[in-house]
């Protein structure tokens, strides 16, 4: 799961110098129920029976660390795991379908961490100690560079999960219009599956696979990076991941101004902010038409993530919680 990588495979090797060491235990059944759901009786059984020697082995460990719940949508095991215990969140776990897990889990644990305040103001309602640490970025990997690509021909972008590519479809009039005024300019979609736009000019868009391997390059040849959201509780949720990438590039953004998202761009002049369709055309219209705009915005952009949201320094804030719920005397 991407949450796993970034909120946990990132911080291992910066931790150790803060005397924490993380011991991951993935699921062997996978982390998502299968397709078919006549095998799904045999996968949750597989599932249990592969974290009931997890539990057991969390008792030789000083604190256990819940990124989600063992089984999909589900309380087992985590009740009977060594405490303490932290429950770290990235999402608004609590609106998906059957999520009453997440108020449970909650409860079973001794802290939890929250990827924004959003959801630790929620959370909170279901455990008293709650702290926020946002997702952190890799800004050495994704950082500004010198790509090859036409400058007469700039690229609007957008990455994210495919299950996200509606959120494109409700500023779809919005993109139409600011690709006829510029048809020279490119909209890029990199995403696990192609997007089924009705209106869009077939040769303004750009569809690339995703992959680890490509997902650096392809934002750092972007123009601007767009991160449009409906206004729900499910996007309050959201940890404004794609938007620090964006930054972390030295892209300018536009965004929806919901949630995380308002609370990144006050905190400089990194981008726009689009509530309305208007304001996605009027946004991306300028940006494209002020190559300086651009660049100063970009780099301020840049400078918030590496002061803010790089792993340097969210590493030693993971590690003062670590310390201070397992009750160790340490930094």
């Amino acid at each position: 799961m991407p949450s796993g990588i970034f909120r946990v495979q990132y911080y291992q090797k910066p931790l150790r110098q803060f005397g924490v060491e993380m011991r991951e235990c993935p699921s062997w059944a996978g982390v998502f129920p299968p397709q078919r759901k006549w095998l799904r009786p045999a996968w949750g059984l597989w599932n249990l029976v592969d974290r009931a020697p997890d539990t057991l082995r969390s008792y030789g460990y000083d604190l256990v660390f819940f990124q989600r719940e063992l089984l999909s949508t589900s309380v087992t095991w985590e009740r009977f795991a060594k405490r303490p215990r932290i429950f770290d969140v990235d999402d608004a776990v609590w609106t998906h379908r059957r999520g009453h897990f997440a108020p449970k889990l909650a409860r079973l644990c001794d802290h939890v961490i929250c990827g924004n305040s959003f959801l630790a103001e929620e959370f909170s309602r279901w455990n008293p100690s709650v702290s926020v640490l946002p997702t952190p970025v890799d800004v050495h990997r994704f950082c500004p560079q010198k790509c090859e690509h036409d400058p007469e021909r700039p690229i609007i972008g957008w990455m994210g999960l495919h299950t996200n590519i509606g959120f494109l479809y409700g500023i779809e009039p919005a993109l139409r219009e600011v690709l006829r005024r510029h048809p020279k300019a490119i909209f890029r979609i990199v995403s696990g599956a192609a997007p089924e736009f009705r209106s869009l000019p077939s040769d303004q868009v750009e569809y690339i696979r995703w992959t680890p391997a490509n997902e650096a390059r392809t934002i750092q040849e972007m123009t601007i990076g767009i991160m449009p959201l409906n206004d729900t509780v499910s996007a309050r949720g959201k940890c404004s991941y794609k938007m620090l990438l964006y930054m972390a590039c030295g892209l300018p953004v536009v965004v929806s101004p919901v949630g995380m998202n308002a609370e990144v761009l006050e905190q400089d002049n990194v981008g726009f902010g689009a509530a309305s369709s208007c304001d996605w055309v009027e946004r991306l219209d300028e940006l494209l038409r002020n190559p300086e705009l651009r660049s100063r915005m970009g780099a301020a952009g840049r400078n918030v993530v590496v002061q803010n949201y790089s792993v340097e320094v969210l590493a030693p804030r993971l590690a003062k919680t670590l310390h201070n719920v397992a009750g160790a005397d340490i930094l």
